[in-house]
């Protein structure tokens, strides 16, 4: 069995399998979780991360508004279901990821310049005062995605070298930095391998510390006919060089079947940003975007993903 290294949250929201399941994740009964119906202002609500936080949880979403402008704003809830968001925008940019190093909460997100996007860099301990830091990236980038300790005594972040546009191609690349002021020590993590990630990949949620290594959600892009489709595909990388792939499934675990992931502002994804996970029970919840449109919930187990991974392995 595998196990998560990691904190216990009693709280963890959790939806038991369906009944006849026979995939390794599946979606919360209530989705979407967040509409643009949580804020006056909001065109669409999606791509957003959370942590716990105090005795529940606090979170950064993506919300463009009704000039179609990208912006964060925070938000805090006790279950991790419903949730209150505040008005206040406390960065402009897109696809945020929080998590916790050293009692200090991490943000990164896709910070918009005059260049081209890069990764910004911010850190708080409260989620009201926030002080940011040099851009990690810079240009072009997007899928910031820290580890949430340090490896060998430095920061370490997934991240997806572009271009200025809707990039139609991309890599996962490894960089780090001692002081998160400078960055380097590149290294090549992934790239596509099979049908369903064959355009481009880019890192998810913060990768979650097993036994087994780092599981890491991340998405992979798809082009048809139709444009794009992004599903969610899982491997599990080394704990101390984390650019190895020790094993990588060869299929998506979740992609766009559901009316809220197939209709919506852009059809046909399934963006995972977060997951909570539980050390005592290996229960994991990730949040993902749902049509570039709204914030969805869906559950796995760190045995049923890890058994997923093995039966379905890319690593030979």
């Amino acid at each position: 069995m595998a196990k998560i290294l990691g904190e216990n949250i009693k709280n963890i929201p959790w939806e038991e399998k369906p009944e006849g399941c026979r995939y390794p994740v599946w979606r919360y009964s209530g989705n979407p979780i967040i509409t643009r119906d949580n804020l006056f202002f909001a065109n669409s609500i999606f791509n957003s991360a959370v942590v716990p936080f105090g005795d529940g949880f606090a979170g950064v979403f993506r919300v463009d508004d009704r000039t179609r402008y990208h912006n964060i704003v925070t938000g805090f809830s006790k279950d991790a279901i419903n949730w209150e968001l505040n008005e206040k925008v406390i960065f402009n940019g897109y696809d945020p990821r929080i998590c916790e190093i050293e009692n200090k909460y991490y943000l990164t997100w896709v910070n918009l310049t005059s260049h081209g996007t890069t990764i910004g860099v911010a850190v708080t301990e409260d989620f009201v005062s926030w002080t940011q830091l040099e851009d990690a990236t810079y240009p072009v980038a997007r899928n910031g995605v820290l580890f949430p300790r340090k490896i060998n005594g430095e920061f370490v972040m997934l991240v997806r070298p572009c271009d200025r546009g809707h990039t139609p191609y991309g890599d996962i690349f490894i960089q780090r930095s001692k002081d998160l002021n400078y960055w380097g020590n590149y290294r090549f993590v992934m790239g596509p391998e099979k049908n369903w990630e064959m355009t481009k990949v880019g890192a998810g949620p913060t990768p979650i510390e097993t036994d087994e290594g780092w599981l890491t959600f991340y998405h992979g892009v798809l082009t048809s006919c139709n444009g794009f489709t992004y599903a969610m595909g899982a491997a599990i990388l080394d704990r101390d060089e984390p650019w190895k792939v020790l094993h990588r499934a060869d299929s998506f675990l979740l992609a766009p079947h559901e009316i809220y992931e197939t209709v919506g502002d852009v059809p046909n994804v399934v963006f995972p940003c977060a997951a909570l996970s539980d050390a005592e029970t290996g229960k994991i919840a990730i949040y993902y975007g749902a049509a570039d449109t709204s914030v969805a919930l869906a559950f796995t187990t760190v045995d049923e993903t890890v058994k997923y991974i093995y039966e379905h392995d890319l690593i030979k």
